[in-house]
C-alpha cells in the first residue's frame, strides 16, 4: 500500500506564494511520473504540472512561468512552488504519483488533497 501525504496549502493574498509538498510512503520500489492537479468547486480535476523520474517537466498553460515543480527522488517527494498566485488558483490541490511497489506493478495513487485559497 502506498500513501501520498500532502502539505503546504493555506490562505494567501493575491500575488503571494505557497510551496506544496507531497511525500510517498509504503513498500515502494520505484516512482515514475509525479504531478500536481487542482480541483475547484464544481469543476473537474485538471493537471497543473508533472515531472518524470528524470526531471522532465510539463505545465498547464495557466501556470507556466508562475509555478515550478521539482522532486527529490531520495525522499520520494515532489514539490510545487507557486508564485504570483491569483484568486482563480483557489482549489484543492492533489498529488499524484505512479508507483511500483514490492507487491504490485506500476499504478497511480492520489493524495487526499490540500486546500489553497487565494484572496483578492
Amino acid at each position: 500500500q502506498v500513501q501520498l501525504g500532502e502539505s503546504g496549502g493555506g490562505l494567501v493574498q493575491a500575488g503571494g506564494s505557497l510551496r506544496l509538498s507531497c511525500t510517498a510512503s509504503g513498500n515502494i520500489r520505484s516512482i515514475n511520473d509525479m504531478g500536481w492537479y487542482r480541483q475547484a468547486p464544481g469543476k473537474q480535476r485538471d493537471l497543473d504540472a508533472k515531472i518524470t523520474s528524470g526531471g522532465s517537466t510539463n505545465y498547464a498553460n495557466s501556470v507556466k512561468g508562475r509555478f515550478t515543480i521539482s522532486r527529490d527522488n531520495a525522499k520520494n517527494t515532489v514539490y510545487l512552488q507557486m508564485n504570483s498566485l491569483k484568486p482563480e488558483d483557489t482549489a484543492v490541490y492533489y498529488c499524484n504519483a505512479y508507483v511500483r511497489t514490492i507487491d504490485y506493478p506500476i499504478r497511480g495513487y492520489w493524495g487526499k488533497g490540500t486546500q489553497v485559497t487565494v484572496s483578492s
